[in-house]
Parts: structure tokens; C-alpha cells; sequence
């Protein structure tokens, strides 16, 4: 009897207690250091732990601590031995290493975070780890080292080593740095998956090293260690107007490696770069960013990178000069092959050619697959056009390449053709290659044989690279238009991120200034990208001159400092901090920063004239309206003042001379470029308007009246743009914040150029630099990402997810949706750092229903008519339909 009560009793609690057990509860999970998840070769310091927290009920952080160990059971026994910290600000999900003890090097440390609500629940995580890499100069054992040739010599070469090992390994790192590029093997198979690397930086200040698991490589015996080193951007030695060829960093690729080995016995071992090592050239005949790849089978040293190959006729490499006083860890995601692509047609033409359709413009290389004679020449070429005959077109590309600029004595090679890999056959059956130190922008390639081969549509696989972001957003709706828009936009920021976000891949490469942070919102709210643009913000850093100016691309060999580009370009060094603040709510870019921001201001002193600035690019490729580049130039000197003065408040600095010079700019900008009797700005171009609305100069009460005088100069042209970069970031988000959202979609998905949309109707896969482009298609082209924050426009206006400028990191997200009446749907979903927000709103029987999601720890508004607090979870909302 009290058995069955007793049941009956726990059946009765389970139904009002278990539940809520069973259902909720709090998790810690996606736990990053340096915003890497169980990273190899952390070498700051200082690193950040950053994790989420997933929870079934409301749960408000409120404490936090960390725990640092180096061993996971210490944590587990509630032990660490190593650091332990309980923030101030507790509610955080970030928190800085800052214990007395260094981190040492080569040394995996296990960490955990605990954390609770106000009401005492708590959550603890599983133990994550990082391991640390290189934390000073003393830490390598390897030197540089090199072959015998000067820079001018085009064979790569080709290093090696044999070693021994006597006894079980337990573990093997491989630090590795070869510049420009190299291919690194162990025992003959590749070491990792990285391509072109490392990262491109000023080769004079800093350079990079990657750290590898090489573990499962080595085996008891004899082994080998060995690499082939590309040019990449250090050696640049064709000809491009940029002046590559004249880098002060020029010089012959070099090697820096340290294989560390710890046994099972626990002792250490480290085969280094040193004098020992051999060096000789073969097939990689010659490399250039901008040609391409030529090899020739033929000269394959079978067995170079296997234990065993007899070395004795190569040549000892010699030690050489360190390129960079700086070797710090690479720290942002690698380049690899993200995707293989079947070639969607191939058509072949008289004289052994053959032109292969990769259905979409891509970033990246192809893989040959092909049978022949051996010495066959085979040429790869890739472009983005066609000719009306079918064969490739590489006018709109090429014409950078082919200039001779003002060195006469510089002479290309006339057997280098732009964008082309060369590869000569061995012969004897089926053979396979892919470059291995270049890169290209196609969706065409043109295979040409001087003798006849087989070949086939399978012989030919495009393989899309780029710096392998994480995903962390999406959108989609009813219009298939915007969605397309949306993928094209994406595909082509990627296509542009290769270790710094470029311009374009094929015929520049560069890092422009404003083209990355005018796409900046699209890239964050759909790729987990801070790694990459805290790593190009030092190139910023060791960019700048004496004088405190900045290129206007970056990195530079000394290109770009004329003066004519100017502060539109240069604002990139205020607003990615600024913007990785707000997305993160993070301020090492800031800190990182602030000395270089403090000289370039007081380089614009120099730059004044009767208190404006009278130089630089301003709204640039625009349509047919040039909007005054004096004022676009003045306000964003206004731009670097304010966000200086919140910059400094941030840091613990003296805001005020900041501040005062932004309020002195905004006088002197209303009272030149501000027209009340007409609410005109400037020259009264669309570009115009937005950007004293979207920069904020509109004095106050005036704002909807400039942004009335914005929406009829679209209506009255038909709903056609007329604008540039500048006003392909501000013009559609600033009709939206006034009222306007429907003639900003009207806008986007006009089918007549100019229009996103009619890109898109053009059949093209990826976006154009600019709006139409000419019959000859001349200096246009197809895979720029600076005309692409409508993809943002999307994410922040349609599907209305936004962050609080005052409570950066999206701590408190604000749901602003515009419901356009032609869509019946929309919806939206970005992974912050704080958790997956989500937003989906839907047309149904003359109401809309809202499904909004907060993450936990996170708070949520709606804004439509009034305010609407959201709980953390799934927040489902009907509204009027209007």
C-alpha cells in the first residue's frame, strides 16, 4: 500500500515538476577562443573566451566565470590550476584572459565558463580547449631559409629534409610560414588543406604563420619534411599598374618551420629550418598572382617528399634575411576549395580548343583531368565573357595586365597571358593538376592544346576558394528576385575574400578601402567574419606613413598614397572597428587601432581648406549623377571625428577636441551644403540626400522633408536610381526609415537598368562594378561586392533585425520588419554572438503573423506603432495588415 502511494505521489509531482525540468533548462554551448572553436596557434596573450547560452525558459546572465586548466580533469574536479576569473560586468558572454601567469607556448590549456541567472539557476559548460602557439621570437627554433636565386629567377623552389624518429609520438605541430605561398608535405602527402597561404599582408612589417596537426603524418623511421614556395604577393614579377614589380618587400620566397614532436616518453624534438635542408627547381616552371600557374610534368622529381629520395645532387639552401620584424599566428579562417563545380556546357572549336560553362562566376582554379602526348601544351584561360563566336573574351579584365606604365625597360614575358595556367604533359595515361599559387575570377575557361588530347566536359572542375567564413545568416522571401539578388550578392562577397576582402578576383585582387566597408553589414550579417577584419585592420596599421596618411588600398607596396582617393575611402579604418563593435561587442580592433586613427586626423588637419576637405573620390561609379565629392569628403571627415570621440569615451580617453571638431564640422557642412527653402543637399542628387540623412547632418525636424525630396526624385525618375556607392548603402535604408520601404523595394526590382534586378535579369551570377556596362564591356568587372548592401537592406529591413548601437553585440536586438505589399513572406536569420535570432512574417487573411525568436540572455523589441517588449524564445505576434 504505501508503495502504490508512494508511486501515485511521484506520478502526481512529475506531472507539475518534471516537466519543467525535463523542458527546461540552461546550456552553455558554441564555446570559441579568439572566436575559433578549438583553435591550434592562439599566440595573443590575451585571448578572448566567447561562448552562447541555449535555454527552454528566460534566463538573464547575470555572473560568469572562467576557468583556464592544463588538464581537462582539473575543471572536471572543480580545480584550475591555471586562471580563474568572475568579471564585473557578469551579464556579459565575453570575457579577456588576464592572469598574472603567461600563457607558454606549445601548450594545449583546457577552459570551462559557469554561469547564473538572478535567480540563482546555473549552467556550466563541458571543457573546451585552445592550444598556444609561438608567444615571443625565442620560441622558434627555425630560421629563414632559402635557395641561391635572386628574386628575378621564375623556377620555384623546391625544399626538403630527411629525419628520423625513434619512438612513439604522442603528438607533432607543424608552424609553418613561406612566403609568398608554399606547399608543405610530410612523408609525400600535403600537410593540411589550406590554400595560398599565408594571408597577404605589408611583407616588411608583418607576416603570418599557420600551425598544423601533423600527428597522423609521421611514422617510426625514416621520414621527410618538404615544401615548394610560390610568389604570391611578395613576389610579384609581371608588370601591373599597382607597381608590384617595384615592392620595397620584393625577394626570392623563403621558409621559416619548426615540426615539433613530443614523444610518448615526454621528451621534445624539433626538426627546424636550418642549414641542412636541400634545395633544387622542377616542374614549377614559373607563378604570378596575376598570369597564372605554368608546370611542366616532365620535369617531376618523382619521390621529392617521401623519406628515402636521394638528395645528394640537390644544393644546401642557405640562410636569408627575415622578410618582417613581425611573425604572429594566423588566426582567421584559411582559404580552401569550398566547392567543386561541374561545368554546366563545353563546346569545342577548331584547332584543339574547347571552352567549358561553369554556369557561375566564381573565385578560384580548375582542376585538369586530361590524356596526351607527352610535351603537349596545354593553356587554361578564364574570363568572365564570351565573344559572339563563343570563345573567351577577356577585354573587360585583361586591361591592367597589358599596360606598360612608366618603367619602359620592363618587359613582360609575351608567352604570359593574363589569367592562364600552363600545363605540359608527361604522357603515359590519365593525368590530374590544379595550380598551386595562384588564383582567378571566371565562369568561362578556355582549354587550348598545341596537340591534339582527350578531353572531355569532365575534364574540367571548377574549384570555388575563399577565406572559409562560417555562415551565419540567411534570408529568403516570396520574391524570387530579391532571393537571387540575395545569393548573387553572397556569392560574389565571398569570390572577394581572400585573406583581405578584395575588389574583384581576376584582374585586381586589391584590398580598396571602401569597398569593404560598404559591404561590410552584408558580410557580417551573413558570414562570421571578425577574424578576417581584425586581421586586415593591423594591415592598416603597418599601411600608414609617416605623415599619417593611409593608401586607398591595403595592403600596399607603395601604390595609392597620391592623395586623390581620399577620406571616403579612408573612413574603412573608423567604421570596421566601429562595426565589429557593434556585431561583436568587441574593442580590440578599436584599441588596435586608436594611435593610427589619432595620426591620420591630424594628417586631415593638413588636408583643410577654409575648414572643409576639397579632395578625394566621393560617390563613386555612379549612374549619371556626380554628386559634389567635396561635400561627401567634408561629412565623412565629420564621420572620423564622431566616432574618434566614442572611440576615446570607450578606451578611457579625452573625447572633447573630438567632439568639438565634429560639431564644427556639422555647422560648417548644414550652413554650405544645405538648401531650407528647397531641403536640398549638395547638388540635389539622390546620393546626396542620403547621405545627410544617413550620416545624420539633417538638422533636427528636417529629416522627413529631406527624405520626402529623396522619395519624389525616385518617384519622378520612374523608380530608377541614380547614385553610386555611397548611395547604394544609404538611399535604401534611409527611404525605409522615413517611410518609404515600398519605393526602395520598387527601386531594387526594377527590371530596367540601372537596378539590381536587372542584373539579375542579364543572367548574371554575381555583381557587377558597375550599373550598365558599355558594348565593350571595357575596365567593367563582373564579381564586385561594393554595390551590395541591399543584401543587408533585406536582412535589416525586410526581415527588420537590427542591433542597439547602445548595447553593442546584440544583446538587445530590435525587430524593425517592413511588411512590402508584395511580398506574402519574408524571413530572416543571423547567428550573432549572442545567439540565432530569427524573424518571419507572413500574409494570412488580411493580418500579418510575426514569429520572432530571442536568444536567451538577450533582450528583444519589436518596434512597429509602439514598442513591444519580446521574451527570450519564440514570440509569436498578429498585426493589422495595413
Amino acid at each position: 500500500m504505501k508503495k502504490t502511494v508512494l508511486f501515485c505521489l511521484c506520478v502526481a509531482l512529475s506531472l507539475f515538476v518534471l516537466p519543467d525540468v525535463i523542458r527546461a533548462g540552461e546550456r552553455v554551448t558554441r564555446m570559441r577562443t579568439e572566436y575559433l572553436e578549438v583553435p591550434l596557434g592562439i599566440d595573443n596573450p590575451r585571448p578572448r573566451f566567447t561562448w552562447n547560452i541555449e535555454s527552454d525558459r528566460e534566463f538573464v546572465q547575470v555572473r560568469c566565470r572562467v576557468s583556464v586548466a592544463t588538464d581537462s580533469a582539473f575543471l572536471t574536479a572543480g580545480k584550475p590550476d591555471f586562471w580563474t576569473a568572475e568579471p564585473a560586468d557578469g551579464g556579459r558572454m565575453c570575457v579577456r584572459y588576464d592572469g598574472k601567469r603567461p600563457l607558454a607556448p606549445h601548450t594545449r590549456y583546457w577552459w570551462r565558463v559557469e554561469v547564473w541567472d538572478r535567480r540563482g539557476r546555473k549552467a556550466v559548460s563541458v571543457p573546451g580547449w585552445f592550444e598556444t602557439a609561438k608567444m615571443k621570437p625565442a620560441d622558434w627554433s627555425g630560421v629563414w631559409i632559402g635557395d641561391w636565386f635572386d628574386k628575378e629567377y621564375r623556377k620555384a623552389p623546391m625544399l626538403r629534409r630527411g629525419f628520423s624518429v625513434g619512438k612513439p609520438v604522442r603528438s607533432a605541430r607543424a608552424y609553418v610560414c613561406g612566403v609568398g605561398y608554399y606547399e608543405m608535405f610530410i612523408n609525400g602527402r600535403r600537410v593540411g588543406d589550406r590554400l595560398l597561404d599565408p594571408g597577404y599582408t605589408h611583407f616588411d612589417k608583418r607576416v603570418l604563420y599557420s600551425t598544423y596537426d601533423v600527428t597522423e603524418l609521421l611514422k617510426e623511421g625514416e621520414n621527410a619534411v618538404a615544401a615548394v614556395l610560390g610568389n604570391g604577393w611578395l613576389n610579384i614579377q609581371s608588370l601591373a599598374v599597382w607597381n608590384f614589380h617595384k615592392a620595397r618587400w620584393r625577394m626570392r620566397p623563403r621558409l621559416l618551420c619548426d615540426l615539433r614532436i613530443e614523444y610518448a616518453d615526454g621528451s621534445v624534438e624539433t626538426i627546424a629550418s636550418d642549414t641542412s635542408w636541400r634545395y633544387n627547381t622542377g616542374p614549377y616552371v614559373y607563378n604570378n598572382l596575376y598570369s597564372g600557374d605554368m608546370y611542366d610534368a616532365r620535369l617531376e622529381k618523382t619521390g621529392w617528399t617521401e623519406p628515402g629520395y636521394d638528395d645528394s645532387g640537390w644544393d644546401r639552401v642557405r640562410q636569408v634575411e627575415a622578410p618582417a620584424p613581425l611573425v604572429t599566428a594566423q588566426q582567421m579562417p584559411p582559404i580552401r576549395i569550398t566547392k567543386e563545380i561541374v561545368p554546366a556546357d563545353m563546346k569545342s572549336f577548331p584547332d584543339n580548343v574547347y571552352v567549358f560553362d561553369m554556369g557561375k562566376n566564381i573565385s578560384g582554379l580548375c582542376r585538369l583531368k586530361i590524356r596526351g602526348q607527352a610535351g603537349t601544351c596545354v593553356k587554361i584561360r578564364h574570363g568572365e565573357l564570351l565573344h559572339p563566336d563563343g570563345r573567351l573574351n577577356q577585354g573587360n579584365i585583361d586591361v591592367y595586365f597589358q599596360r606598360e606604365g612608366n618603367d619602359r625597360s620592363w618587359h613582360r614575358d609575351p608567352n604570359e597571358v593574363f589569367q592562364t595556367d600552363t600545363y605540359y604533359l608527361k604522357g603515359g595515361g590519365t593525368e590530374v593538376w590544379m595550380p598551386s599559387f595562384c588564383y582567378h575570377g571566371f565562369r568561362y575557361v578556355e582549354v587550348e592544346s598545341d596537340r591534339p588530347v582527350e578531353i572531355g566536359r569532365e575534364s574540367v572542375t571548377g574549384l570555388f576558394i575563399h577565406t572559409d567564413v562560417e555562415p551565419v545568416g540567411s534570408f529568403c522571401c516570396s520574391d524570387t528576385i530579391l532571393n537571387r539578388i540575395h545569393e548573387a550578392t553572397c556569392h560574389t562577397y565571398l569570390s572577394n575574400l581572400h585573406s583581405i576582402p578584395t575588389d574583384c578576383p581576376q584582374r585586381e585582387k586589391n584590398g580598396w578601402t571602401a569597398d569593404a566597408y560598404i559591404s561590410l553589414d552584408l558580410g557580417l550579417l551573413n558570414y562570421d567574419g571578425i577574424a578576417v577584419y581584425e586581421k586586415w585592420m593591423n594591415d592598416f596599421v603597418d599601411n600608414q606613413r609617416e605623415a599619417g596618411d593611409i593608401s586607398g588600398i591595403v595592403p600596399s607596396a607603395g601604390w595609392g598614397y597620391e592623395g586623390w582617393i581620399g577620406p571616403v575611402w579612408d573612413a574603412a579604418m573608423f567604421v570596421i572597428p566601429y562595426k565589429l563593435n557593434m556585431y561583436y561587442g568587441d574593442t580590440r580592433a578599436i584599441e588596435a587601432l586608436y594611435p593610427t586613427l589619432r595620426r591620420y586626423l591630424e594628417y586631415l588637419k593638413t588636408r583643410e581648406k577654409d575648414g572643409i576637405l576639397t579632395y578625394g573620390l566621393g560617390d563613386w561609379v555612379y549612374y549619371k549623377a556626380k554628386t559634389d565629392a567635396s561635400f561627401t569628403s567634408t561629412v565623412f571627415y565629420w564621420l572620423d571625428n564622431a566616432l574618434m570621440a566614442r572611440f576615446s569615451e570607450q578606451l578611457g580617453h579625452d573625447p572633447a577636441p573630438y567632439r568639438r571638431k565634429a560639431e564644427e564640422l556639422r555647422r560648417t557642412i548644414v550652413e554650405r551644403w544645405y538648401d531650407p527653402a528647397t531641403g536640398l543637399w549638395a547638388n540635389g542628387t539622390q546620393a546626396a540626400q542620403a547621405v545627410a540623412l544617413g550620416m545624420g547632418m539633417v538638422p533636427a525636424g528636417e529629416e522627413q522633408r529631406t527624405a520626402d525630396r529623396l522619395a519624389e526624385m525616385i518617384r519622378r525618375n520612374g523608380y530608377h536610381l541614380d547614385f553610386g556607392m555611397l548611395g547604394s548603402k544609404l538611399v535604401p535604408s534611409v527611404l525605409a526609415r522615413y517611410g518609404y520601404a515600398e519605393d526602395a523595394y520598387r527601386m531594387i526590382v526594377n527590371p530596367e537598368a540601372p537596378s539590381w534586378a536587372n542584373w539579375i535579369y542579364m543572367g548574371l551570377t554575381t555583381l557587377p562594378e558597375t550599373w550598365v556596362m558599355d558594348k565593350g564591356f571595357k575596365d567593367a568587372s563582373l564579381n564586385h561586392s561594393f554595390l551590395g548592401d541591399v543584401t543587408a537592406w533585406m536582412t535589416q529591413v525586410v526581415a527588420g533585425i537590427n542591433y542597439d548601437r547602445s548595447e553593442p553585440g546584440f544583446r538587445h536586438v530590435i525587430f524593425t520588419p517592413r511588411f512590402i505589399k508584395a511580398l506574402t513572406w519574408a524571413e530572416g536569420e543571423y547567428r550573432s554572438v549572442s545567439g540565432t535570432i530569427r524573424s518571419r512574417w507572413e500574409r494570412k487573411n488580411g493580418r500579418i503573423r510575426l514569429t520572432l525568436t530571442v536568444p536567451a540572455n538577450v533582450r528583444g523589441t519589436l518596434r512597429l506603432d509602439r514598442d513591444i517588449r519580446l521574451r527570450q524564445g519564440e514570440n509569436v505576434i498578429t498585426v493589422e495588415d495595413r
